[in-house]
């Protein structure tokens, strides 16, 4: 919300005061973008769950289906391990193995899953990404996560709408008499989108590692945890559908980047996930095997 407040602020530092009333500047374009993002959280905040499955193409479990059906167990399951309320849960037809919840709480907290990882993986295994995204509901990381997707969504919209008012013709009559404010204007504009996606990431990093030490709290098994990563990370398919607004609520980065897979300063501004390998061997060692049987798995 400092970001939508900022560029507005910087349309009208270089504006000057456009709109005048009975004599005195306006902030116009500050008191436009405040309402905005008063607007924007509201409609996250109350449906912003229903508008990411949506964007994914959700549908709810067919319990005729055997691999829904035994879905809708696992996730039983692991609501009661957890002691959380039983999330709603949704299928994405998709070949992509991947997986993320959503929700501003836990009794509208939902789980989705694509189908191509109900077909990679075992129950095991489902179990140990079903415990993972029942964690973020319980560690209360979905409700800031999904804010973080609908805000992304309005900053990169609110900051295109600034730099086409900024290069507008009355804009280019202004800004020469004012320089030394325009630039620094100009810049807060057009990096606006790149750091509030740096804040979102660096969110998602932290919340991810946290998650799957929750996951084998409620499991007990750190190990099924792990294969379904390395099922995940080997298949290698992108969710076409997800955004990079969207891919931080993932499981596993739904782009497949490959700086995802890297570790230092640079991965970690720009990668949405911890290094998967790396969060593969944090959960070997959970599991209290030679550290050979991890490096054997290419790690």
């Amino acid at each position: 919300m400092l970001f939508f407040l900022l560029v507005g602020l910087a349309v009208d530092t270089v504006y000057l005061g456009v709109f005048t009333l009975h004599g005195l500047p306006v902030p116009l374009a500050t008191i436009s973008t405040l309402l905005f993002s008063i607007i924007m959280t509201v409609t996250a905040n109350n449906f912003g769950g229903h508008l990411i499955l949506t964007s994914v193409g959700a549908e709810k479990l067919d319990i005729q289906i055997p691999e829904h059906r035994e879905l809708h167990n696992v996730v039983t399951e692991m609501a009661l391990a957890s002691g959380c309320s039983m999330p709603k849960v949704y299928v994405v037809y998709d070949p992509a193995p991947n997986a993320f919840a959503t929700g501003r709480e836990e009794r509208s907290a939902s789980v989705c899953v694509t189908t191509g990882l109900l077909t990679l993986l075992n129950r095991e295994e489902t179990q140990g990404v079903v415990a993972h995204e029942i964690a973020h509901i319980r560690n209360h990381d979905t409700r800031v996560m999904m804010l973080i997707s609908v805000l992304l969504g309005g900053v990169v919209l609110l900051s295109d709408w600034a730099q086409r008012s900024l290069f507008s013709s009355r804009y280019g009559q202004r800004h020469r008499s004012h320089p030394l404010i325009a630039v620094p204007a100009l810049l807060l504009v057009a990096v606006s989108p790149l750091v509030s996606r740096l804040l979102a990431m660096a969110v998602s990093r932290q919340r991810e590692y946290l998650a799957d030490a929750t996951a084998v709290e409620f499991t007990r098994n750190p190990l099924g945890l792990a294969k379904a990563l390395e099922r995940i990370r080997d298949a290698n398919l992108p969710f076409r559908k997800a955004t990079s607004g969207t891919a931080h609520l993932f499981i596993a980065n739904p782009l497949r980047r490959r700086i995802d897979d890297r570790e230092g300063m640079l991965a970690d501004l720009l990668s949405t996930h911890p290094p998967i390998n790396r969060r593969i061997l944090l959960l070997y060692q959970m599991a209290k095997l030679p550290s050979g049987a991890a490096g054997g798995m290419g790690l």
